[in-house]
């Protein structure tokens, strides 16, 4: 059994459906990857599973349990946190606050966990008393990762992370994100860069309309003939 289980999901904005049935899951210690073309629900998927977008069928568990009914809010509490493409920093803010703004529903010391923030991005530790909008997009993405991991979540959710960003930046980020499954976080990313994130992937959901095309590890995937004519350029 996975930890996150979006099974069987039907939703979307309005009265439209932009999920078609698609089943998405991430257990710890797991990197899962959606991926499929552009108006896919890939995104819609990940807000469904965050409670984000209401389902008209289907049920979401977290730990076996059904949190379909629950706010974003609640499943903060229960251990998930979700990184958006964009708008995700307090650009106003300084690094340092961004992070603490992060731990706003503990009331434990957050000094260890600032620091684990600042061993797996080295470079927010030298910015810390910048704010976040003087930033690169490369370290706004590890602001938001490292605010969202500040609440010491269960499951990371990551819509997009690499967007904007050069290669070489996405490689590190792809790195970091190897770092923190290795701490036992369940990791769901939502990518366009579908080659390099299934190549990190434990398992790799490809999307169409709504609806799963294809399932299986990312290796597997990366292998179908298939998903590399149709999704991964040949």
């Amino acid at each position: 059994m996975s930890h996150l289980t979006g099974d069987g999901m039907h939703g979307g904005y309005g009265g439209a459906d932009i999920l078609r049935g698609c089943t998405v899951s991430v257990d710890k210690g797991e990197i899962a990857v959606i991926v499929g073309p552009n108006g896919a629900g890939k995104s819609t998927a990940m807000k469904a599973l965050f409670g984000m977008v209401r389902l008209r069928e289907g049920d979401v568990r977290l730990a076996g349990e059904s949190i379909a009914r629950l706010t974003p809010q609640d499943r903060v509490k229960l251990g998930m946190a979700f990184v958006p493409q964009s708008g995700n920093v307090f650009t106003t803010m300084t690094v340092q606050e961004n992070l603490e703004m992060g731990a706003f529903l503990r009331r434990d010391d957050i000094s260890a966990s600032m620091e684990r923030v600042f061993d797996l991005f080295p470079v927010l530790k030298e910015k810390r008393r910048q704010t976040a909008g003087e930033l690169s997009g490369g370290q706004r993405q590890q602001v938001a990762i490292g605010r969202a991991l500040m609440t010491q979540p269960d499951v990371l959710m990551l819509d997009e992370p690499t967007a904007g960003v050069s290669p070489i930046v996405m490689d590190e980020l792809f790195d970091r994100i190897l770092e923190v499954r290795q701490a036992g976080i369940a990791v769901l990313m939502v990518e366009q860069n579908a080659r390099q994130a299934l190549a990190i992937a434990d398992r790799g959901f490809v999307l169409v309309t709504g609806e799963n095309r294809h399932t299986g590890s990312g290796q597997a995937l990366l292998a179908n003939p298939e998903v590399r004519r149709s999704f991964l350029g040949g």
